[in-house]
C-alpha cells in the first residue's frame, strides 16, 4: 500500500461476494457492531443494540431523516426503444435532473412515454453528463408511485421492497440512496436511547450522486463532490450548540449526517441553521468541528464515504478494522453490519 493517504489506491480493496449483504438483518438492531476506539486503537465486537451503552445523559444522536423514493422509472421512445430515467433532483415543477440509460438514446428533444399517460422530453445535457428532463403532466407523484422502482445499489442482486431500504425515522422525501447507517435502528432502540436521556436530533440531507459516486481520480483530492440538498433547523442548531457547551458528545449516524453537521458549522465550531446545497468533501487533514463519534457501515471501495471515515479515524485504523471485519465475516455495504468510531 502507498503511504500517501491522498492516493486513491489506498482506498481500493476487494471484498468476497459472500460478505456483501443482500438483505437487512432481522430484527435490524441485532446486526453486529464493530467498536473502533481512536485513542486506544483497539477493536471490540458488540451487537448493535448495545450502542445504548456508549451514550451518556445529554448526548445527542443525529439522524438524517431523508426518505428514499422510487427514483427509477422506465419508458419507451416513439421508436419503441426502452429507456430508463433515474430521477435525481426536482429542479422546478415538472423539471428534473436525471441520469438516462442508455444515454445515447437521450437526444435533445427526444420524447419518452410512460404508463398513466405520462411523457417526458429531454431538454438538455449538462457538462457532467446528466440530463434535464421535462415531464407532462408536471406532477409525477402518481407515476413514481405506480411505475417507479426502488434505486438499490448495483451490488444488491435481488429486488427488495422500499421498506427494507428505508430508515424507521424517514420523513422528508427526496433521496435516491438511503443513509444506510440508520438502517440498524429500530423504534424500540430509539425509545431506549430517549429513556436514557439522549437527545434525538433530526436533519435532512437528500442523498444523491454525491453519496454514491465513486472516486475515479488517482489522487482523491481531485474528486468533485456533487451537490446535495441539506436542511438544518434553527432549533436543531441550538440544541447541538447547547450540548457542546455542556461538554456532551455529538454522535452522527452515517457519513451524510457528518457532512451535514460539518457543512453548517462556522469557524468557531458552532452549528448554524442551513437550507441549501452542500458539496462538502471530507478528506484526510480535515478538522472536525461538531462530530465526536460516528456510527457507520462498511463502505464500498473508492467511495467518498470510505475516505470520510478514514479522515475521522485514520487510514491505518480503518484498514485494521476492515481487515478484522473480513476475517471475522462481517456483512458489508448497505444491508451489512455496522461500526461505531469513538
Amino acid at each position: 500500500m502507498e503511504k500517501d493517504n491522498l492516493a486513491a489506491a489506498n482506498y481500493d480493496f476487494k471484498i468476497p461476494k459472500e460478505l456483501i449483504a443482500q438483505s437487512p438483518r432481522r430484527p435490524r438492531d441485532k446486526s453486529r457492531l464493530l467498536v473502533l476506539d481512536r485513542k486506544s486503537k483497539e477493536l471490540d465486537e458488540k451487537v448493535f443494540s448495545d450502542i445504548v451503552n456508549f451514550f451518556q445523559k445529554g448526548d445527542c444522536l443525529v439522524l438524517n431523516n431523508t426518505k428514499v423514493f422510487k427514483a427509477r422509472i422506465f419508458g419507451k421512445k416513439e421508436t419503441g426503444a426502452k429507456i430508463e430515467i433515474f430521477l435525481l433532483q426536482d429542479l422546478e415543477k415538472g423539471v428534473w435532473q436525471c441520469l438516462v440509460k442508455p444515454a445515447k438514446r437521450a437526444k435533445i428533444g427526444s420524447k419518452v412515454f410512460f404508463l398513466e399517460n405520462f411523457q417526458a422530453e429531454v431538454k438538455e445535457r449538462t457538462e457532467k453528463g446528466l440530463f434535464i428532463v421535462q415531464f407532462q403532466p408536471q406532477d409525477i407523484k402518481k407515476l413514481i408511485e405506480n411505475a417507479g422502482k426502488t434505486p438499490l445499489p448495483p451490488y444488491i442482486k435481488k429486488e427488495s421492497e422500499l421498506e427494507s431500504y428505508q430508515t424507521v425515522y424517514a420523513k422528508n422525501t427526496g433521496a435516491v440512496a438511503a443513509p444506510t447507517a440508520g438502517l440498524h435502528f429500530t423504534k424500540s432502540l430509539i425509545d431506549n436511547l430517549e429513556k436514557k436521556g439522549v437527545k434525538i436530533i433530526h436533519l435532512t440531507l437528500h442523498c444523491g450522486l454525491g453519496t454514491f459516486q465513486p472516486i475515479k481520480e488517482k489522487n482523491i483530492r481531485d474528486h468533485q463532490m456533487a451537490e446535495e440538498y441539506l436542511e438544518i433547523s434553527k432549533k436543531t442548531a441550538e440544541i447541538i450548540n447547547r450540548a457542546k457547551s455542556e461538554n456532551k458528545k455529538i454522535f452522527a449516524v452515517g457519513t451524510t449526517a457528518v457532512r451535514s453537521l460539518e457543512s453548517a458549522a462556522n469557524n468557531n465550531s458552532q452549528l448554524t441553521d442551513y437550507q441549501g446545497q452542500t458539496s462538502l468533501y471530507i478528506i484526510p487533514g480535515y478538522k472536525f468541528k461538531i462530530v465526536d463519534a460516528l456510527i457507520t457501515n462498511f463502505h464500498t471501495p473508492l467511495s467518498t464515504n470510505l475516505v470520510l471515515v478514514s479522515s475521522f479515524s485514520s487510514l491505518e485504523l480503518i484498514k485494521k478494522a476492515y481487515c478484522y471485519a473480513q476475517k471475522n465475516k462481517f456483512r458489508f455495504f448497505s444491508f451489512g453490519d455496522a461500526m461505531i468510531i469513538i
